[in-house]
This record gives C-alpha cells, sequence and structure tokens, in this order.
C-alpha cells in the first residue's frame, strides 16, 4: 500500500513515531530505576554466590548483581515502552507527515 498525502496526494511522506520514542524512553528510564530498586535483592544474591571466592568475590557479586538488576529493568521498560508507544501512534497521534505540504495525519484518515 502506497502511502498518500490526504490534502495534496503526495507520495513523499515521512513517519513520526512521537510516540514509540517518548514512550520507549518513559518506560526505559522507569524500567532502570525499578531495577535498581530491586537491585538490592540481586546484589545480596550475587554476594552471597561471589562469597565461595572470597571477600573479594562477595563485592564484585554484589555489584554484578545490582547492574544485572538495573540492566534487566531497563530492558524490560524499554520494551513495555515501545509496545506502547506504537499503539499511541498507530491508533491516537497523527503519525505521518507529508514533506510537500507539511499535512500531518494517520492512516485511517482519508
Amino acid at each position: 500500500m502506497i502511502l498518500q498525502c490526504p490534502s495534496c496526494r503526495s507520495v513523499r511522506i515521512a513517519a513520526n513515531h512521537t510516540g514509540h520514542k517518548v514512550c520507549t524512553s518513559v518506560g526505559t528510564v522507569a524500567g532502570v530505576a525499578s531495577g535498581i530498586a530491586a537491585a538490592t535483592s540481586g546484589a545480596r544474591i550475587g554476594a552471597t554466590v561471589g562469597a565461595l571466592a572470597g571477600p573479594a568475590g562477595s563485592a564484585l557479586g554484589g555489584l554484578a548483581g545490582a547492574l544485572l538488576g538495573g540492566l534487566v529493568g531497563g530492558v524490560a521498560g524499554g520494551s513495555a515502552g515501545a509496545a506502547l508507544g506504537d499503539f499511541i501512534d498507530e491508533n491516537i497521534l497523527d503519525s505521518f507527515e507529508c514533506m510537500e505540504c507539511g499535512h500531518t495525519f494517520n492512516v485511517d484518515t482519508d
């Protein structure tokens, strides 16, 4: 399907993805914050496992557990935010912009 501007019928169309970008950013930040909050348990588990290697292993295990908790939270939050942003782009926002006349529109607009 070739997209055309409903105003001037040009085929020079650009996708905005505004909702996707914003929701992915917010979701990633929220996920990292959640991951860091849960990192105490990850650090505790890492320190317990690392204790088998002595005091240095305990410290490194705690640090690794905290970092992994933040990373996993960030990835999960970013993925959820991206899915929500795609939904918002497709159903609510004007997702496309005509490069000829500047008109913004959604696919369902005819």
